[in-house]
């Protein structure tokens, strides 16, 4: 039993350790226009551009629906491109949540960006600024 109690704990440690995410500190980010709100039956489009480290100019398009009567949280989906300075296009799929509070917005996301990286990203969000500051955090990098 003593010899398979150390390979064990060694294992689990190695796994998770492998596998744990550090979401303390942000990898990047930076602020987004909002372009166009158009609104529909039960949710809006919201259209973004914008500058993020990292990723270069990105534009991205979100489909906000509500949950709730209040229309004060509920679901987004969308897609975003970005273009990196040496003309490379990158492109992924949003799913997530969003929390509304007056004109003050969050939106809480991840995203597979077609090169292998993936993030989880946290949007603040003033519509009447037509602003979106943003920051996400690296869950794999495009080399794992």
């Amino acid at each position: 039993m003593k010899k398979i109690f150390l390979p064990i704990i060694v294992s689990l440690a190695f796994i998770f350790n492998s596998f744990s995410q550090e979401l303390s500190e942000a990898k990047g980010g930076g602020t987004l226009d909002i372009v166009l709100i158009s609104p529909g039956e039960g949710h809006s489009i919201m259209n973004f551009e914008g500058n993020i480290s990292g990723y270069g100019s990105v534009y991205a398009k979100f489909k906000v629906s509500s949950i709730n009567t209040s229309k004060t949280s509920g679901t987004l989906e969308g897609q975003a491109r970005t273009i990196l300075n040496d003309g490379t296009l990158m492109s992924s799929p949003l799913r997530g949540t969003w929390k509304r509070d007056g004109a003050l917005m969050k939106f809480y996301f991840t995203d597979a960006i077609n090169n292998g990286a993936m993030n989880f990203v946290m949007w603040d969000v003033d519509i009447l600024q037509k602003k979106a500051n943003v920051k996400y955090y690296e869950l794999h990098s495009p080399d794992n």
